[in-house]
């Protein structure tokens, strides 16, 4: 019943938050004092498009997609001009390395313009070949994250990427090969598909820990409200009770192999994680349809793929919608995302609010304790077993809350 609580609740609220303002020339803010920031690259290409991904993707076409990589190279010195610093890059899509040479290019002029530490990438088990790796490996890639989503190949036929990616067999095997070229082999990996058993998920872990990846990120299905009835026909539809089941049984099985990273990332060793939003307080996004979060602005860019290159071609800012988060919005976001992370550490977040976070969030810290999903330790907040899924379901709200954002600006005009 709480589950079901939860999940109805944050849905409202989070369909309320990306609400951008209407009227308002969307804008983002000035750079100000150094902080750790991410900078998102957004792909869009994608050679095959998956029924159950809301992002903002098309199917590839190399002209065009040349033709954007050059423009988000002007994205990233616009920015550089504004006066920002980046910490880490993150490249996720569509599919980043549809074209390696355009990728390379890319994350030189990243390491050229801003001191990088970081830089994860995005990819597909059919582009895990030698002559990727090693341009990934010389442009400095530490992490690199591979879309499995499964290894069971009746399930992948049902996703209709069998006959892309491979079957599970050969995508293990490519990963054992791949595993040990970079500080981070990370396994993006999805669980409650609707024709998903138990006993397929034991082999998926049995396969991960075969395999001994450096790290797996376990999302549950989230389908917006675009691809339910696409997902409802292909592959069934979503049962959240089996997706507690499945979450208990991951935990159960990786823990204490791995530890967590996150309420859904598994990591043998400190790492960048998928969800760069907990690692990062504010991150800039670039590219068709990406979002960003500086200085307490939400920003989107248009989601028109040829209007964006035409807007930065003549050195605009390709936005579309912005808000302006008050005091207690961003209080509340680093209270979600914070947490997502396994901790919320008091003391920082009262110094970066001025001493204002618990006036602004005690009474949700009361209430998530007396439902068993926070431990105190003085002076953290720590998520209880219990609480980790309750932030799985909050987590996955909020992601369906952004990809049904994504798919009404994909309705406003043709990309």
């Amino acid at each position: 019943m709480i589950n079901q609580i939860i999940t109805r609740k944050v849905r409202q609220k989070f369909a309320r938050s990306m609400r951008f303002e209407e009227g308002v020339a969307p804008r983002i803010p000035e750079a100000t004092e150094p902080k750790p920031r991410l900078l998102y690259l957004h792909i869009p290409f994608c050679e095959k498009l998956c029924p159950y991904c809301s992002f903002n993707r098309i199917v590839f076409d190399e002209s065009l997609c040349r033709a954007y990589f050059r423009a988000l190279r002007l994205e990233l010195l616009l920015y550089k001009k504004r006066g920002f610093a980046f910490q880490g890059v993150y490249v996720g899509g569509g599919t980043p390395t549809v074209l390696i040479d355009e990728l390379e290019d890319t994350l030189a002029l990243a390491r050229e313009s801003f001191r990088i530490r970081e830089i994860s990438v995005e990819t597909n088990p059919n582009h895990l070949t030698d002559a990727n790796i090693a341009v990934l490996k010389r442009v400095g890639v530490n992490r690199l994250s591979v879309g499995i989503q499964s290894f069971d190949n009746g399930l992948l036929k049902a996703m209709d990427r069998f006959d892309k990616y491979g079957s599970g067999e050969a995508v293990r095997d490519r990963l054992k090969q791949v595993l040990g070229q970079f500080d981070t082999l990370n396994a993006d990996m999805i669980f409650n598909f609707p024709s998903q058993r138990m006993d397929s998920l034991n082999r998926d872990l049995d396969t991960l820990m075969e395999i001994g990846i450096d790290q797996i990120t376990y999302y549950p299905l989230m389908v917006s409200d675009s691809t339910r009835e696409v997902v409802s026909k292909t592959l069934g539809r979503v049962d959240y009770r089996q997706e507690e089941r499945f979450y208990h049984r991951i935990v159960e099985r990786l823990v204490p192999a791995y530890r967590f990273s996150s309420a859904w990332c598994f990591s043998k060793k400190t790492a960048m994680i998928d969800e760069y939003i907990v690692d990062y307080d504010e991150y800039a996004g670039l590219g068709s349809g990406s979002i960003g979060y500086l200085n307490g602005t939400c920003y989107a860019n248009t989601f028109n793929i040829r209007q964006y290159i035409a807007q930065v071609e003549r050195g605009e800012m390709p936005l579309m919608a912005s808000r302006d988060f008050g005091l207690k919005d961003q209080i509340r976001y680093d209270f979600l995302m914070k947490l997502f992370g396994m901790k919320l550490d008091i003391p920082a977040l009262q110094k970066k609010y001025g001493g204002q976070f618990l006036k602004h969030i005690w009474v949700d810290l009361v209430a998530f304790r007396l439902a068993g999903a926070l431990r105190y330790d003085p002076p953290d907040y720590y998520l209880t077993p219990r609480g980790r899924y309750y932030w799985v379901i909050m987590m996955r709200e909020f992601f369906i809350s952004v990809n049904n954002f994504r798919d009404f600006c994909r309705e406003q005009g043709p990309l």
